[in-house]
C-alpha cells in the first residue's frame, strides 16, 4: 500500500517545519488585498503561520508578515488570526 505524502510548510516566524494543516496561510492577492486562506489554495503570494497566540503576537510585533508579503498587513488580519486560535482551542 502506498503511503500518502504529508505536505510540510515553514512558519515565517518560528522557521519550524510543520504539517500544512497545523498552519494558517495569509495571502496577498494579485489585487493587493491581504486575506486569510483557510483552504490553502487561494491565488497569490502566501505566508504560513503556526496557529499559536504567541507566534501571532510575535508576527504582529516584528512585522514579519509585512516583509514576507511585501505589503502592510492590516490589524484586522491579526485580529482574525487571534480569533482562529481561540476557536481552535
Amino acid at each position: 500500500m502506498k503511503v500518502k505524502k504529508i505536505p510540510m510548510r515553514t512558519c515565517v516566524v518560528t522557521k519550524e517545519k510543520c504539517e500544512k494543516r497545523d498552519l494558517i496561510r495569509v495571502v496577498r492577492t494579485p489585487e493587493k488585498e491581504v486575506l486569510l486562506d483557510p483552504t490553502g489554495k487561494m491565488n497569490g503570494k502566501g505566508a504560513y503561520l503556526k496557529l499559536d497566540l504567541d507566534v501571532i503576537l510575535k508576527a504582529q510585533k516584528s512585522k514579519v508578515l509585512d516583509r514576507a508579503l511585501d505589503i502592510e498587513v492590516p490589524e484586522m488580519i491579526y485580529e482574525e488570526l487571534k480569533n482562529q486560535v481561540n476557536n481552535r482551542k
